[in-house]
């Protein structure tokens, strides 16, 4: 039984470094790589400007009800 499992894990591995090998030598996938990295910081930047944008807003409305409410 045990012997089974060493087996599997061996060929795993094996399947496992090829793949890896396979992936970073390929060029189409390493261009898909930077590709999506890239897009993926992009996709950061305009979220972390998003969330400042919606955090002025907050801040102005809340001035803004807190000025109607004194009136």
């Amino acid at each position: 039984m045990a012997g089974g499992n060493f087996l599997g894990r061996i060929i795993g591995y094996v399947v496992n470094e090829l793949v890896v090998e396979g992936l970073a030598n390929n060029p189409t996938f390493q261009r898909f790589a930077v590709r999506t990295s890239k897009s993926l910081q992009d996709l950061s930047v305009k979220a972390e400007k998003t969330k400042l944008q919606l955090t002025e807003q907050m801040r102005e409305a809340s001035k803004n009800f807190d000025a109607f409410k004194k009136q």
